[in-house]
């Protein structure tokens, strides 16, 4: 019989803080460099005044490029919480 004691912590697939806090400053750096990569493409393109499609820039490379970090940031949590449930399981 599994009971849980006072000394022993259940079972969780959650990951640690510490992982979880990494990754959303992995999102947040992510995010700025797409901006900043946006920003440059369109900067190099456009001539004149350019603050619409600069402002555009920069909002779709941090969108772009955030949620593709956030997207591997989540596949990365599971798999740790997995890993984690099952070094617990033994």
């Amino acid at each position: 019989m599994n009971r849980v004691t006072d000394q022993e912590s259940p079972l969780s697939a959650l990951p640690s803080g510490t992982a979880r806090i990494l990754a959303f400053v992995a999102i947040i750096v992510t995010g700025a460099a797409g901006a900043l990569i946006g920003y440059g493409t369109v900067d190099v393109q456009c001539s004149g005044d350019c603050g619409l499609p600069l402002g555009l820039g920069i909002l779709m490379g941090a969108v772009m490029f955030a949620g593709g970090a956030a997207i591997v940031a989540v596949l990365v949590l599971r798999a740790l919480g997995e890993w984690r449930e099952l070094d617990d399981g033994r």
